[in-house]
């Protein structure tokens, strides 16, 4: 990696340094590690400073730890965090003999992508890009140039496609349980209308007969939360792995559902209490 990496990338350095200009070929050979690494190698002493190797015994020693990162994913979100060290790539480890450390030296420093950053967004991104390594080398060839938010994004393709269609099929079951509610409370208002009449000509008032109405949607709503929540709590468990950041329980979005629930129902259930609030003592008692 090379200097301010961890700074364009978003990855804060939370001890010690990232890699700098004098990270060179002939200085002290250095590594950030990330806090994974931390907790599994030097999980009750500090690691800035300390030296450790790799490939084999001759190499023990060889890096000196000069930073900690915060734990980032660079590939797949839904894999565990793994532990990593970062090198620059200045420095490559000298007296390499056998045909498997040089090949993996040469993979682990070799350049397969370029990150730049900006300070503010530039015009013709594309051109300026193109031309910019076409100076440092004609043979340089660009690939795909995207933005880092692109690249991100293009991990969740899968997720946002599940929440899309997950939030279109729970906007239509909402649509149609309301729809419902609506022609059920309607259908029994007009079964009790003689009732109703016969209520408001003893004295009852209209609110009283709005919350009668109401009372017996809420019921009705009651019954479908008592079997519906179990069942979301059940069907989330299985979504876990579908739906990268979704919790098996999560107690704000339960939440947030039963109070649109809740209010959705007061509407369908409110229009036809207001119809049956609206119904003359006179007429009422003479339909059959």
């Amino acid at each position: 990696m090379s200097p301010r990496f961890f700074e364009t990338v978003g990855q804060p350095v939370v001890r010690g340094r990232g890699f700098t200009e004098q990270d060179t070929a002939t200085s002290q050979m250095v590594a950030v590690v990330n806090q994974a690494f931390v907790q599994k190698f030097f999980p009750k002493e500090d690691p800035i400073g300390r030296h450790f190797g790799d490939f084999d015994q001759k190499f023990a020693g060889s890096f000196e730890i000069v930073g900690i990162v915060a734990d980032a994913k660079y590939t797949n979100p839904r894999d565990k965090i793994r532990t990593m060290y970062v090198r620059p790539l200045t420095q490559q480890l000298p007296g390499l003999t056998t045909p498997n450390t040089i090949m993996a030296e040469g993979r682990s420093l070799y350049i397969n992508s370029i990150t730049i950053h900006f300070q503010q967004p530039p015009q013709n991104v594309d051109a300026l890009v193109r031309n910019t390594l076409a100076n440092i080398d004609p043979n340089l060839t660009v690939i795909d140039l995207n933005s880092l938010d692109y690249q991100v994004a293009g991990n969740f393709n899968q997720e946002r496609l599940i929440a899309r269609l997950a939030t279109l099929f729970g906007v239509l079951a909402l649509v149609l349980a309301s729809v419902g509610l609506y022609g059920i409370t309607s259908y029994q208002v007009a079964r009790r209308t003689s009732e109703i009449g016969l209520r408001m000509a003893l004295g009852a008032d209209r609110a009283r007969v709005v919350l009668m109405v109401l009372r017996g949607a809420s019921i009705q709503v009651g019954l479908g939360l008592l079997i519906g929540i179990p069942i979301a709590i059940i069907a989330a468990h299985y979504m876990v792995d579908q739906l990268y950041g979704v919790k098996s329980y999560d107690p704000l979005s339960m939440l947030i559902a039963l109070l649109t629930l809740s209010a959705s129902a007061a509407i369908a259930g409110f229009i036809p209490a207001r119809r049956a609030a609206s119904i003359e003592p006179t007429v009422a008692l003479r339909t059959e």
